[in-house]
C-alpha cells in the first residue's frame, strides 16, 4: 500500500502578514519536491476534512475553541493576534480546522487499513496549543486530535506521540501529561521558546532537552537510549508523529545541526517500531520547517522512510 497524503487548499489560505516564517510557501516546497523526487507516484491524495466542535473540545475546552470561532475575522484585511507571534486572517479558521481534521482522517485511513501510514501536509502547526491557550503559530493541537480521535472512535487504548521538531511540544504534553493512555515523547532544543520541559516530571512523558548545535550523532545517542527502550515497551497499537523540521542545519529558526539523513533514520526506526507493536500504522503531521529547500528535501526523505522498504 502507498502512502495517504492529507493536505487541502485551504491550508494556504491562513497568513500571519509578510515577514512571518509560517507561510503557504511551505506547502508548495513539499508539493514541488515530491514532484521533482519522483516520490508523487507514491502517495494517494485526500482532502483534509473540517473538524468538528467534538472532535476540537475532546483536548480543548470549550470556552477556549469558542474564543477562537469568535476571534476569526471576517474580512480579509484584518489581523487578530491571539499570541505575540500567532494571528488570524480571514482564512486562518478554515484552514485550522482543516489542519486538526486531517489528522483524524489519518487515524481513520490507517486504522481501516486502507493505507498503512499518512502524512498530514498541513498548516497551521498545531504542537504549541495547549488544552486552554494558542502560540507559538498553533491554535488547535492537530496531533492530540488525531490521538484523542483514536482513542474515542478506533478503541486504541495505547498511542505513542513522538515530536522531534526543534521546538518543544508544550501543547501536546499539557493536553496529555499524566495520561497513561499516550506515551508522549519531545525532543527540542533548549534553553529555547518555549522554555518548557526540561523539568517535566510525569511517567508518560520522555523529554529530549538538547543544547543548541545539537548534530545527528548527538541526537541519534539521545533517541537511542532513552525514547526507543519506552516506545518499545510501552508497544504502542499507532504511532502518531509532530514531524518537525526546524533542526535542520540550513534552518534559522533555531540552532540544532541536523541534516535528512537524521530525518530519515529517526523515521526508520519508529516505522521499525510500528511494524513491531502497531500493524505498521503511523499518522505524521507537519510542524515546523522554515527553510523551504530544507523542508521540501526533509519532508520527501520523510515520506519515503514512512512507505517503508521491506
Amino acid at each position: 500500500m502507498n502512502l495517504a497524503y492529507i493536505s487541502h487548499p485551504d491550508c494556504q489560505g491562513h497568513r500571519m502578514g509578510a515577514h512571518h516564517p509560517e507561510t503557504p510557501e511551505r506547502l508548495h516546497a513539499i508539493q514541488d519536491r515530491l514532484i521533482a523526487s519522483g516520490m508523487e507516484m507514491l502517495v494517494t491524495h485526500y482532502d483534509a476534512p473540517l473538524a468538528s466542535l467534538e472532535q476540537l473540545t475532546r483536548v480543548h475546552d470549550a470556552d477556549y475553541v469558542r474564543m477562537i470561532f469568535d476571534a476569526a475575522p471576517k474580512t480579509d484585511d484584518v489581523l487578530t493576534w491571539v499570541d505575540g507571534d500567532t494571528a488570524m486572517c480571514q482564512g486562518t479558521l478554515p484552514a485550522a480546522l482543516r489542519a486538526a481534521g486531517a489528522a483524524t482522517l489519518g487515524v481513520d485511513l490507517v486504522m481501516g487499513d486502507k493505507h498503512h501510514a499518512a502524512f498530514c501536509a498541513v498548516r497551521p502547526p498545531g504542537h504549541h496549543a495547549e488544552r486552554h491557550r494558542a502560540m507559538g503559530f498553533c491554535f488547535f493541537n492537530n496531533v492530540a486530535v488525531g490521538a484523542a480521535h483514536a482513542m474515542a472512535e478506533h478503541g486504541i487504548r495505547r498511542i505513542a506521540i513522538v515530536d522531534f521538531d526543534v521546538h518543544h511540544g508544550n501543547g501536546t504534553e499539557d493536553i496529555f501529561k499524566g495520561d497513561e493512555r499516550v506515551l508522549f515523547c519531545s525532543s527540542f532544543q533548549h534553553p529555547y521558546y518555549p522554555g518548557t520541559g526540561a523539568d517535566t516530571e510525569a511517567p508518560n512523558v520522555v523529554n529530549l532537552p538538547l543544547p543548541r548545535l545539537t548534530d545527528g550523532a548527538a541526537f541519534r545517542a539521545a533517541v537511542e537510549q532513552h525514547w526507543l527502550p519506552r516506545i518499545d515497551a510501552f508497544a504502542p497499537e499507532l504511532i502518531l508523529i509532530s514531524a518537525g523540521f526546524d533542526g535542520h542545519a540550513e534552518d534559522d529558526m533555531a540552532h540544532f545541526n541536523l541534516r535528512e539523513a537524521d530525518y530519515a533514520w529517526v523515521t526508520r526506526v519508529l516505522h521499525d517500531l510500528a511494524v513491531r507493536h502497531a500493524g505498521e500504522r503511523i499518522v505524521s503531521c507537519l510542524e515546523g520547517g522554515y527553510s523551504l529547500n530544507a523542508l521540501g528535501r526533509c519532508v520527501s526523505t520523510h515520506i519515503d522512510e514512512l512507505i517503508g522498504h521491506a
